[in-house]
């Protein structure tokens, strides 16, 4: 284990004086392909998080980033609920679009809950980093752990609003992890942004175009006889 570790954290190079490791490599590539896959709806998005998640553990450990390692194994246990929710929903249907899970609107209930969600976990977990650990940016921290555990929850659920959350989520993280000189992870997030933009723009073209079928299908007139 310790030979692994070691051969995990080998730097292999600099970026502005600091050693970039194989393991943060490792999550830059994996989270990539991650978010890429979510934003075009594939569902191996989730095994490939899972190992993404695996990798960030490691690195934000040992980073001093608490609140940021416990949530991976949090979104561990959600990306694997999220391969369940979205392996059974394109099981459900017929046709070419079956293969897709459908995309789901986020109702005012979501969107309460959602808020509420964020705001109350964000005071908790600063507290706790503040008073519990040595960690020197507790808030920002606090904020990624529990904006980003309610972006999986709606994730999993196929909810297009999720892409604002995680939006909101990496704007935060960027400046987050330069100040702990994560300086490859910070571009890392840069990508995820535009990529999370990416991934709205497809997805609310894809639910237009997905209401656009429904409409049809719900309209005698249009179904031929």
């Amino acid at each position: 284990m310790d030979a692994a570790l070691d051969l995990l954290n080998l730097p292999l190079f600099t970026i502005l004086g600091e050693h970039v490791t194989v393991l943060e490599i490792f999550g830059f590539v994996t989270g990539a392909l991650c978010v890429w896959a979510v934003s075009r709806q594939w569902i191996w998005n989730w095994p490939v998080g899972l190992v993404n998640n695996l990798a960030f553990l490691l690195l934000f450990f040992g980073a001093g980033l608490y609140a940021d390692a416990s949530l991976q194994a949090v979104f561990f246990v959600l990306g694997v609920y999220g391969w369940i929710v979205w392996a059974r929903r394109r099981r459900g249907g017929g046709g070419a679009d079956a293969l897709l899970a459908p995309i789901q609107r986020a109702g005012r209930r979501d969107v309460v809950i959602a808020l509420v969600a964020t705001a109350l976990g964000t005071v908790a977990v600063a507290w706790l980093l503040a008073t519990e650990t040595d960690s020197a940016v507790p808030w920002p921290d606090a904020f990624v752990l529990s904006a980003s555990l309610v972006a999986t929850w709606l994730q999993a659920r196929k909810v297009l609003e999720h892409w604002w959350i995680w939006i909101a989520v990496d704007l935060v993280s960027v400046p987050l992890y330069i100040v702990k000189h994560l300086y490859l992870t910070a571009i890392l997030y840069t990508g995820f942004l535009a990529l999370c933009v990416y991934g709205l723009v497809g997805w609310r073209r894809d639910w237009r175009r997905q209401q656009a079928v429904a409409g049809r299908s719900a309209d005698p007139a249009a179904i031929p006889a």
